[in-house]
């Protein structure tokens, strides 16, 4: 390329060609915007971060999606080990659910941002296209990734034909299919997230508050189809990390993948939600995160053998925070990574190996082994004690002197 004139601050050239670095799934919306864009004069090339979730036949699908609908060059990039240490790890040590409920599937899209911003710049572009509507939060999540990591143009076709046509999807089918572009059976009827997290479905009768329907299933199988005997894993922490699933050392990504596949069988994770945006609209959805369910509850009766009193109360104030900031947006946020920093020291003592078990429906921790539980050498709670009854009575008195003062007074002066 010949020289280009730069921007000030930036490693990297303004290009003169019309290069444009798409974030490319092969769903509906990232497969309108590549003819959208190449008929507005663009040279459109597409990454896809594979972040779990699809098979190798999806992957040539997407491959193959991005050649047939133009693109100028397409590659793939492995997001499972960045998706583990950047998202798993912290999402599991804080053990929280956004507004106790869901465990934020989408969170690949940081990811996502920054292999797109990795292959523009082998590309030799600053312009970045993305799939997200002006409807939703995943909007937000990419441009304050993109605005965080570097000066760049955002160009966002389905936001640009929001201001024009009410229903989009429709508008999306319609056009694409005007051109001679299939469109998936599934696609017209919702919004499918699908990752190494989980699955998201919405659209259609979800968005209505109706009861989904038959097509409204991902990985998780319906009741008819969960096997008939119990099943039975063990989990192995150290230092809050996930690392061995039944003895068996493990990457983190590899860990997880297992486990979707083994409690998918059994219908673990499974929920219907609804929780308030980041733009301010109820959102409805429905989710499928049956390894990150499991991990979950392991990661959490762990803790409550292994931490004390106080990190068991404080600690939850801390999650709440950290899972806000990353739902709404704020994934390069200096706080997220402050609290990052408490969450990680409260790991050193969550070691050990816990056992699930599930017949189907919901998981649960059975068993936990650990040198660290915080257990009394001559104390069991309701059954034995090191200590005499005139202790607990001095105990008791003192623990409650506050209120019982105050009881005493105010039924004295009532008198």
């Amino acid at each position: 390329m010949a020289s280009a004139p730069s921007i000030p601050d930036s490693p990297f050239p303004i290009p003169d060609s019309k290069d444009i670095l798409l974030a490319f799934s092969g769903g509906l919306d990232t497969s309108f915007c590549i003819p959208w864009l190449k008929e507005r004069g663009y040279d459109v090339h597409t990454v896809f971060a594979d972040t779990g979730g699809v098979d190798d036949a999806e992957r040539q699908y997407i491959e193959q999606r991005a050649a047939e609908l133009g693109a100028s060059s397409h590659v793939t990039v492995d997001g499972g080990p960045a998706i583990w240490s950047n998202f798993v790890k912290p999402f599991v040590w804080a053990g929280e659910g956004y507004q106790g409920q869901y465990p934020l599937l989408v969170s690949d899209r940081y990811l996502i941002v920054e292999a797109a911003l990795k292959r523009a710049a082998e590309i030799g572009t600053r312009t970045i296209a993305h799939g997200c509507t002006g409807m939703g939060n995943d909007q937000v999540r990419f441009d304050l990734t993109v605005k965080a990591l570097g000066d760049y143009e955002i160009i966002a076709p389905i936001r640009e034909i929001q201001k024009e046509h009410a229903q989009v999807r429709a508008y999306e089918q319609a056009w694409l299919e005007a051109r001679g572009f299939s469109v998936r059976s599934k696609q017209k009827a919702y919004t499918i997230n699908e990752n190494l997290l989980g699955l998201t479905m919405s659209g259609g009768e979800i968005d209505r508050w109706q009861e989904p329907g038959e097509g409204a299933r991902g990985w998780c199988a319906p009741r008819a189809e969960w096997p008939n005997s119990k099943m039975v894993v063990t989990i192995g922490f150290e230092q809050g990390e996930a690392r061995t699933l039944n003895g068996e050392a493990l990457p983190g990504h590899v860990l997880l993948a297992r486990l979707n596949t083994l409690f998918a069988a059994y219908g673990v994770g499974r929920g219907i939600y609804t929780g308030d945006t980041t733009i301010g609209l109820k959102g409805r959805i429905v989710f499928e995160a049956p390894g990150l369910t499991a991990l979950l509850v392991a990661h959490r009766a762990l803790e409550e053998a292994v931490l004390s009193k106080a990190q068991n109360r404080f600690k939850p104030l801390v999650a709440r925070q950290w899972v806000e900031l990353v739902y709404e947006g704020f994934f390069h946020d200096p706080l997220k990574r402050d609290l990052e920093a408490f969450l990680a020291a409260s790991q050193s003592q969550v070691n050990g190996e816990v056992t699930l078990e599930t017949q189907g429906g919901s998981v649960h921790a059975t068993a936990v082994q650990s040198a660290h539980i915080l257990n009394a050498k001559g104390a069991t709670y309701a059954q034995s004690a090191d200590w005499g009854v005139q202790e607990a009575e001095g105990f008791i008195r003192l623990y409650g002197m506050s209120s019982t003062l105050w009881a005493q007074v105010n039924r004295e002066q009532a008198q």
